[in-house]
């Protein structure tokens, strides 16, 4: 072998040298796809076309929409003001059967989750113009 054929910086053959060699291309980014599924049927000729199906968790506790009509109709069936601890102890009696498990949970503030839910839920009303802010500890339609 002849002198060229060595590396100057590490005396190994060029063929194992480090220094000889051109640094190795960097590894491609893996492909992210998304995570829907996608399942074929067979039923009928029009269910040809792949359906996109979708999972949806059951709820844990009461979203504040189911509470809104409920408040309203309190408010009004008792002349349309009305403190708020006897609102939330209405609400109580008429969804007592209707309050999920997670409803009696407390939230990190210690209040009860559908309590919670009930005042986001008279906000709500508040920001629509369909209920008015009253003395404190009150609420009151318009």
């Amino acid at each position: 072998m002849s002198e060229t054929d060595y590396c100057e910086l590490c005396d190994l053959p060029m063929s194992q040298c480090i220094h000889g060699r051109p640094p190795a291309p960097p590894a491609p980014a893996p492909v992210k796809r998304p995570t829907t599924r996608v399942r074929k049927t067979t039923t009928s000729a029009a269910a040809s076309a792949p359906k996109v199906v979708t999972k949806s968790a059951p709820r844990k506790w009461t979203p504040p929409a189911a509470f809104a009509p409920l408040i309203l109709e309190i408010l009004e069936a008792a002349g349309g003001s009305m403190s708020a601890d006897a609102v939330l102890d209405e609400l109580e009696t008429q969804l007592s059967d209707q309050l999920l498990a997670g409803d009696f949970e407390t939230t990190p503030e210690g209040e009860l989750r559908w309590r919670y839910a009930a005042r986001r839920a008279r906000q709500k009303l508040l920001t629509e113009g369909l209920m008015t802010k009253g003395a404190p500890g009150v609420w009151q339609l318009p």
